[in-house]
């Protein structure tokens, strides 16, 4: 199979099948902003493209994934079309997808709520004060959904925050808290063990099985946590979007 090979990122993307009824459309091995941009605006390419074939997209953290109708068209014009595709444009500086939201997430940084914002801050070399400057004045990118139903991967931080995750596990980070490893921060729906160090504490309902749409979040949104206290938190818990607002992105 021929890899598709742009000038300035040598081998990528690549088209792999997944089995029978995917395509696997990957800009990179490893997470990147460009790569994720790619991932994002390519998806949307082909949900807008009208390409025959195909039932479903979804995105990872550098890759589109597409399932196909086989009985509809063959691999080889599925190939063919997502070559063409590809081949429009340069996907690593494509504007992202239209409809994309700026969340603003109240959050409380340490405290009992979050205790281990000071161990996470000072593998970042970082004092805890300056810790939440830092997280807090970053706007974020929802990069993939996964692990959880409607858990979003966050990121990048700049790059003190490439610390990594815990040797061992924390036995159970609550719903809605916020945590950091790799330059990204993870959001959790639910109560869950994890590697990754808890910094924060929201009050923001990320999966509403009841809903039309049930995950709040969605690929390429954006998010600000903005500090707030405990005592508001525990008001903003009775409110279906825990105290959190939403902007469309222009």
């Amino acid at each position: 199979m021929a890899e598709m090979t742009p000038t300035d990122t040598p081998h990528w993307p690549r088209i792999r099948t997944a089995g029978y009824k995917g395509f696997l459309i990957s800009f990179a091995d490893r997470l990147s902003e460009p790569a994720n941009r790619a991932a994002l605006a390519f998806r949307d390419a082909l949900e807008q493209s009208g390409m025959p074939g195909i039932e479903e997209t979804s995105t990872s953290l550098v890759s589109t994934y597409l399932r196909i109708d086989a009985l509809c068209l063959d691999h080889a014009a599925i190939r063919s079309g997502l070559y063409n595709l590809l081949n429009r444009q340069n996907w690593f500086d494509a504007a992202l997808p239209a409809g994309r939201k700026l969340w603003r997430v109240p959050t409380v940084f340490g405290t009992d709520l979050a205790p281990q914002l000071e161990e996470a801050a000072r593998a970042a070399g970082m004092t805890p004060a300056q810790a939440i400057t830092s997280i807090s004045s970053s706007r974020v990118r929802v990069q993939t959904i996964g692990f959880a139903p409607g858990m979003p991967y966050l990121g990048e931080l700049p790059a003190d925050w490439n610390i990594p995750r815990q040797t061992g596990l924390t036995a159970q980070v609550s719903a809605a808290g916020l945590c950091v490893a790799l330059r990204q921060l993870v959001l959790f729906p639910v109560a869950t063990p994890t590697g990754w160090r808890q910094i924060g504490q929201t009050a923001f309902r990320l999966f509403r099985p009841e809903a039309d749409h049930p995950f709040v979040l969605r690929p390429g949104d954006e998010v600000l946590f903005e500090p707030t206290t405990p005592e508001k938190l525990t008001v903003m818990n009775k409110d279906v979007d825990g105290g959190a607002l939403s902007e469309a992105i222009s």
